[in-house]
């Protein structure tokens, strides 16, 4: 399926939830000679698991799965197995997407549709230490670094995290919350469990404080 010529023999632990995506991905790797894929994973946990169970060159993971995303499975792998090269395979190159895996850890990121040699040459890349970027994601990174941005607070928090502890900083209960911003009120509750484990408080007026003090609330 490539006439990519073997290299160092490299271990990759597959991540991806879609038994198709995951297959082929399977398929692509097994026929390259000098690449093993050591595992397979069908969800975030599982990937942090049979990384650090296999300890493989690289984990090929996918942004989106239940039970933990590919960001936080990153961070995981990066603190367990930081030896591990993380190599994102995903549909989506937005800028929140980008910059968190970013942060998280990984060394390269490429979107679903990428050619095959791509693939590959993205793999063997990584385990060599160097950082890959789709060319989409290529020229997002480089809009990012050229645009200047003001310093959002809180910058491990999504966007929509941010949102929820402004509201919460401004004395707001999470049903108003959730009507504020049309979610379901466990979605509010969902999002404040994360906002107390990344500002590592442990309830809502250490939130609170934290947020007012950074500018929130008002």
């Amino acid at each position: 399926m490539t006439s990519l010529p073997p290299e160092k023999e490299l271990t990759v632990v597959l991540a991806d939830d879609h038994p198709v995506v995951r297959g082929g991905l399977m398929a692509l790797l097994s026929s390259v000679k000098g690449i093993t894929v050591v595992a397979e994973a069908t969800n975030g946990r599982e990937a942090v698991d049979e990384t650090v169970k296999h300890r493989p060159d690289v984990l090929l993971v996918d942004l989106q799965m239940p039970d933990l995303n590919g960001i936080a499975a990153t961070r995981e792998v990066v603190q367990a197995a930081p030896e591990v090269a993380v190599l994102v395979l995903t549909m989506f190159h937005d800028d929140e997407s980008v910059v968190s895996a970013m942060r998280a850890g990984v060394r390269g990121y490429i979107l679903k549709g990428a050619g095959q040699e791509d693939i590959v040459r993205a793999v063997r890349g990584v385990a060599a230490g160097e950082a890959i970027f789709g060319q989409n994601v290529a020229h997002r990174v480089l809009d990012l670094l050229a645009t200047p941005r003001t310093a959002e607070p809180f910058p491990d928090l999504t966007a929509r995290e941010r949102e929820v502890l402004d509201l919460v900083a401004a004395g707001l209960g999470n049903a108003v919350i959730a009507r504020q911003l049309h979610l379901a009120p466990k979605t509010v509750s969902n999002h404040i469990s994360a906002i107390f484990a990344k500002l590592r408080v442990v309830d809502r007026a250490a939130a609170i404080v934290r947020a007012r003090e950074a500018g929130l609330g008002r």
